[in-house]
């Protein structure tokens, strides 16, 4: 997959959550390259994660500045056949910009 992926991926993580370490193991095993951005200790961007996706729970996955939620929708993409698609389509111009 490393050479179709194209989407930008950002993972919002903590240091002790099994699920984040399942979507970055999951992402690993596509060859798609991602951003982490640790979220503990970090109460101003937490609070933009919750405006940003209406989530309140860690990982959360931006694929091209779009919310698909955390390791369960991830999963389910897989699941479904989708997420090559979703990894190999490129950001668009108007894509959200992602806090870090």
């Amino acid at each position: 997959m490393d050479a179709a992926t194209r989407a930008d991926v950002a993972i919002y993580t903590t240091g002790v959550c099994p699920y984040c370490i399942a979507a970055k193991r999951l992402l690993d095993q596509k060859g798609a390259p991602y951003r982490e951005i640790r979220v503990d200790d970090r109460d101003e961007l937490r609070e933009w994660l919750v405006e940003a996706s209406g989530q309140r729970t860690v990982p959360q996955i931006f694929i091209n500045g779009a919310s698909i939620g955390g390791y369960s929708e991830l999963a389910d993409l897989q699941k479904a056949g989708k997420l090559d698609a979703v990894l190999a389509s490129a950001p668009s111009a108007d894509a959200v910009a992602l806090r870090e």
